[in-house]
This record gives structure tokens, C-alpha cells and sequence, in this order.
């Protein structure tokens, strides 16, 4: 039996060939960019897993030209967005100094760690309580498994509802999730196990 892997820098090549090159990080601010702008969502590029299906060429030439009949503004409104996004970034990264860097280090690391494990810990006790379960806090391997607790024997994680549409984590969570927010006086919890 032979065994082999295919990079993910490989994918691209073997199926539409060779992808631009761009300058390093680049590629990180401009899918911030895409994100905060929301640029490549269904309602502006139309829904990609849906349109691929209808899709009966063999090429990315064919993809290109049956996709550009089908969304012709597509693209330009997509670039719009995201441009325009890049352009308030940058205008947001010249307001960056350390004074602000040394706030955002020290609320990340004191405020919202606190915070959100102590979240995390009230939320699974407070399900584990409405199952008439037991609550069991997770162990530093189970939080290496993304695990936040135990309801039972039932290993759970929480995340905030805003998770459910960052589709680009290259995350892996195979167990149940408590999905929380954080509103003005209470915490609002979803959950379905």
C-alpha cells in the first residue's frame, strides 16, 4: 500500500495551476479586509458551494467565463469592498502606538482571559445544572482538545456565537458546543445536545 500527501500549497497547482505570489503578510490584512467588509459573502459573489455544483466544465478558464456570465459585477464589487476596507486599515494601524499596543496586551491577557473562562466555567455549570448533570472542569490535556468542561461524561466546549460564522478556523471540534453572548446584563446561551 503506498501512502501520500498532497500540501495545501499543492492543491491549487495541481487543479488550476500556479497561484500569484504575494509579499508576505499581505494576504493576512486583505482577508481581514474581506471579512470586516464581508465582500465574498453569497449576497455579493453568489453562493460558491452551490454555483460550483451547477458547474459542468473541466477547466478554470470554463469556471471563469461560466461564472462571469452568471455574477458580471461580481468581482468589481467584491474588490470595491474589500479596497475600501484596506483603506480604513491602514488609517486605523497609523492610530496604533505602543501606549495603545501595552491597553490591548493587558486587556487581552488580564481582562478577557479572566473574564472568559469564567464564562466558560458558569456556562457549563449552569447546562450541567439544567441536565441535573455533574459538572467536571477540563484538564490541561482535554484543553488542548478544545474541551472546556465535562457535563457527566460528556465533554463540552463554549464559544462565543460569533464562532458559528468564522469558517475559516483551522480548528477541529469534535465534541458538543455551548455557544454563548455576552449581553448588556446577562449571558444568552444556545446549545443543542
Amino acid at each position: 500500500m503506498t501512502k501520500t500527501t498532497i500540501k495545501n500549497s499543492e492543491i491549487n497547482e495541481l487543479t488550476a495551476g500556479e497561484t500569484p505570489d504575494f509579499p508576505k503578510y499581505t494576504t493576512q490584512i486583505l482577508n481581514l479586509a474581506n471579512q470586516n467588509s464581508q465582500a465574498t459573502r453569497p449576497r455579493n459573489v453568489g453562493q460558491m458551494s452551490e454555483l460550483i455544483k451547477q458547474f459542468e466544465g473541466k477547466s478554470i478558464d470554463e469556471w471563469e467565463n461560466w461564472y462571469i456570465k452568471r455574477h458580471p459585477e461580481s468581482l468589481e464589487k467584491a474588490r470595491k469592498k474589500v479596497f475600501d476596507m484596506v483603506k480604513k486599515l491602514k488609517k486605523a494601524i497609523d492610530k496604533i502606538d505602543e501606549e495603545m499596543i501595552e491597553k490591548w496586551v493587558e486587556d487581552l491577557v488580564i481582562t478577557k482571559t479572566y473574564t472568559g473562562l469564567y464564562f466558560q466555567e458558569a456556562i457549563v455549570k449552569k447546562v450541567a445544572k439544567e441536565k441535573a448533570e455533574n459538572f467536571k472542569p477540563s484538564t490541561l490535556q482535554d484543553e488542548a482538545k478544545g474541551i472546556d468542561g465535562f457535563i457527566g461524561n460528556n465533554p463540552i466546549s463554549v464559544k462565543p456565537m460569533s464562532y458559528q460564522s468564522k469558517k475559516g478556523l483551522n480548528e477541529e471540534i469534535d465534541v458538543d458546543i455551548i455557544y454563548y453572548a455576552k449581553k448588556k446584563s446577562y449571558i444568552k446561551i444556545e446549545y443543542d445536545f
